[in-house]
Formats: C-alpha cells, structure tokens, sequence
C-alpha cells in the first residue's frame, strides 16, 4: 500500500485542448503548454536522490531513473546529464543555488531523498523553477513497501508532471496486453499485466486456450477478455489480484466477444453473433440475459462508452464498409460519424471525453487516428504495414496499440504515440504483444 502524506500541486494554467502537444518555456511560473506548435522539450535537471541511510543507496538511484525516464518519454522533457552540472545535491535540506541549475540552462530541478525503515520506504521530493527561482512543490513525501518502489517512482512523476503542465500524469498505471510466443501459425497467447513502460510483467492466463481484447475495469480490479477455451468465442470476467476468471451469463449457443465495462463499473457492454447474425448487447448488474441494443442484419461490434455513460461509439458495416456509428446507451437511432476513405474500426472513447481513437485501412496502409465525437476534425496518427487497436492513457493525452511487421514471421509489438501524432514509441515487453488496453490511474 502506498500512501501520500502531503501533496499541494495545484494547476499552474489551464490547458488548450488542441490535438498537438508542445512545450514552450514561458516567462513567469514555469509550464507546458498543450496547445498547436513545434515542441522544444523542456530541459530538467535531477540529481540521483539523496539516499538518507545505510539501505537506501541503490534504492534512491534505481528510483531516481524511473522518475527520469517517465518524464522524458513524454517527450515533454528532455533531462540535461549529470556531468554538467556545476555543483551536487548531498543532502535534501540544501539550498538550492539556482545560478548553478541556470548556468547549465535547467529550466526546472528535482531534488530527491530516499529513506529506510525495514519494508518500508520513504521518497521526499522538492520541485524548483530554476528561472523564477521559486519552488513548485514543498513538502512533498510518499511512502511504500520496499516492493513497491517502481510505483513510488511513478507517482513521484506524476506529480512533477501534474505540477508543471496541469493535468493529471499517467505513469501509476498498467496494461493488460495478450503475450505471444511462437510461430505464427501456432502462436501461443497468454493474457498478461505489465506496468505502462513494460515492467513487472504479470501472467494471467496459461496459454492452453486462445484469448483475445482484454479490457480493464474502471476501478482497475477485473478484466474483460474473450476466451476460445469452449471452443468458439466466450467472453470471461476475471479478478486481477486473485487470478479468477468466470464466464459471463450469456446464453451458450451465442458467440460473444468484443466486451467493453460502462464508467459504472459493473454494466459491461459486447458483441454476439446468434443465427448468423451480429449485434450489441448490454449486461446490467445482476440480470440473467443481456438486452439486445442494435437490430440490423449488419455486422454491430466493438462498441465503447462515452465517460459520462450516456453514448456508445461502434463499427458496423451497415453502409457497405465498417464505419463507426454513436447511438445512445439504450440504444436507438445511430448516427454515422466516419466519412473518410477507408475503412474504419475499434473505435474508443478518451477518458476527457473530447476524442474518440480509431483503427483505419486505407490504400493498403493501416493507421491509429483521432477524430472528434462528431466526426470532425479526423487526424491520422500513425502508418504501417498493420496498426491497430488503440487504447487510451488514463489523462486522455497517449494513446498505445499494436503494431504488426511485415513478412511470413511478421510479429506484434506495442507501440505509444501521443495524440498530435508525436513521439512514437517502442514498449518493450519480453515477447510478442498484442492487445492493449490501459488501466486508470491506480488507488
């Protein structure tokens, strides 16, 4: 368990909700800015925390490069190395000589301690702007077990994060993917957990029984997934601490797949195909049959909530090619918001509300896009030989998804690009993977 003993980080700015996410170093208090532009990462100097005692020494430098490595693969931040700087940090209380942090042109310094007391471990942190010569955060202190210092060290940047851009960080969270092992014409898929850069992996599953499109809970609990373990398509719910699944109540001669949990929690959302035929249905806490909330002799599938509960985004190929429709969460009449070339598919809800994600082939090329939930402003983010299945970052701004390679032993990986279709990243996971789905922000 991990516990935060003060933290004060109120907003310095409001934000712009533009697609683009740049950092400009402003006059006065210093922020990002997420507004349309060329981005100029914003340089940080951070010392190796100070470690407090005699146990603390490794701990404070492995935590020091996790907070440094979360922070710079935003791309929002670029960290100035450790031989430039002019003068060290031995100890947490000193003052800060800010001449020393602009001489080297840091715009912002982190100052960090690390303490133990048998299982238990302490993080302080303090967070300047150097060119202001003000601090951003004092007092700051987390608490954990031993066990738990990557999560510790997430935290520590989700404030820093928080502080400087106003919005809230994502690195306290994780994914639930499908692990993939073998050739590809007998590729053995597992479900697994990871946190957001691909650490601490976890296995969910063993692998005897093909399992697809894993989904989070928004409490972070349980998992949604599709299991083949009957023979065809079941859907599963499974409880992430204790590692046990069970089949949703759907009646047996059904396919079902595709599910997806309401912001409730507990209302979960999905696809079946019942004499040939495929549409949406709904599952209420507590009821023993899903209500049916599409009926067209078109294919219905990968429907996503709106955050606020009240819509629901869905690919159907009801014009002819899949395109992606919304229509209420009771359902009734859809209304088609997709009107480029190409087809369109696993459309997603952002967790702000304001995009909806989307897998789109066009031309022989796959690509990861964002559009407005009216269907304007369509963005193409990424291009490949095979992109799909995006899923958002807690705070809206990252998207991650699959990215498949080329040629006979073509093979999956996980890729992350924010929402301006920047900083395009590899997550390094330890075999093949394939369909991500993130986690909130964990308690």
């Amino acid at each position: 368990m991990i516990t935060i003993r003060t933290i004060a980080l109120a907003a310095l700015a409001a934000l712009a909700t533009g697609f683009s996410v740049p950092a400009t170093a402003q006059d006065g208090p210093l922020r990002i800015e997420i507004t349309e532009g060329v981005v100029e990462p914003l340089p940080f100097a951070l010392p190796t925390f100070v470690a407090e005692d005699g146990g603390a020494g490794e701990l404070a430098a492995d935590i020091s490069q996790v907070v440094a490595a979360d922070l710079t693969g935003t791309g929002l931040f670029r960290r100035i190395p450790s031989e430039a700087f002019v003068s060290e940090v031995t100890e947490f209380t000193s003052t800060v000589t800010y001449a020393n942090w602009k001489a080297i042109n840091a715009q912002a310094l982190i100052t960090g301690a690390v303490t133990t007391e048998g299982d238990t471990v302490t993080v302080k942190f303090r967070l300047f702007d150097v060119f202001s010569e003000a601090p951003l955060g004092e007092g700051l202190q987390m608490r954990g077990s031993r066990e738990s210092w990557r999560r510790l060290a997430h935290k520590v940047a989700d404030a820093v994060y928080s502080r400087i851009t106003g919005e809230s960080g994502y690195f306290d969270s994780r994914v639930v993917f499908v692990s993939e092992q073998g050739p590809k014409d007998q590729r053995q898929k597992r479900l697994a957990v990871m946190d957001y850069d691909g650490a601490n992996v976890q296995y969910l599953t063993d692998g005897r029984s093909l399992v697809l499109a894993p989904r989070f809970s928004p409490s972070g609990d349980r998992v949604l997934y599709t299991s083949y373990e009957s023979g065809f398509p079941q859907i599963y719910q499974m409880d992430v601490g204790s590692v046990t699944p069970r089949p949703l109540p759907v009646p047996a001669e059904s396919m079902t797949f595709s599910p997806r949990y309401a912001p409730d929690g507990e209302t979960i959302v999905f696809s079946a195909a019942t004499n040939g035929n495929t549409d949406i249905y709904r599952l209420r806490p507590g009821a023993s049959t899903p209500e049916q909330l599409t009926d067209a002799p078109s294919i219905e599938t990968a429907p996503s909530y709106s955050p606020d509960g009240n819509r629901i985004v869905f690919e159907s190929d009801r014009s002819g090619t899949p395109q992606l429709y919304v229509m209420p969460a009771n359902g009734g009449e859809a209304r088609r918001i997709s009107f480029g070339q190409g087809r369109y598919g696993t459309p997603v809800w952002s967790p702000r509300g304001d995009l909806i994600a989307f897998t789109k082939q066009n031309q022989g090329r796959f690509h990861i896009g964002v559009m407005r939930t009216d269907g304007s402003e369509e963005r193409l983010l990424t291009a490949s030989f095979l992109d799909e299945g995006p899923t958002w970052a807690p705070n809206g701004r990252v998207l991650m998804f699959t990215r498949e390679s080329s040629g006979a032993g073509g093979s999956s990986s996980l890729y992350s690009v924010d929402v301006s279709g920047r900083n395009l990243s590899l997550v390094d996971t330890p075999e093949a993977a394939s369909d991500p789905a993130w986690s909130p922000l964990l308690p």
